[in-house]
């Protein structure tokens, strides 16, 4: 296996695809970032899924929309969670 690395997935387009890679990353033993962008999370079963899949996989969900319940990274705080990233997956 290749070494982990330190990863950033952004929700930008497609919230639920996001959380789906961002779980499947920590299967090879990544350090994983989710950050949620571009609007609220829509209420879908399909978004439960996968939020269920990143409680297991211990990824805890960041956004850049203000008031969603979670933490909330303004543009300083996205920019260096990028510039400390090893590799940006963007969906």
């Amino acid at each position: 296996m290749g070494t982990t690395k330190a990863l950033v997935v952004l929700g930008r387009r497609d919230h639920t695809e996001a959380m789906r890679v961002a779980a499947g990353l920590t299967i090879f033993g990544h350090a994983v970032r989710l950050i949620l962008m571009g609007g609220p999370v829509a209420d879908t079963p399909e978004n439960a899924v996968q939020a269920e899949s990143l409680e297991l996989a211990d990824v805890q969900p960041e956004t850049t929309v203000p008031d969603q319940g979670l933490p909330y990274l303004d543009t300083a705080a996205l920019a260096a969670a990028l510039a400390a990233a090893e590799a940006v997956i963007s969906l």
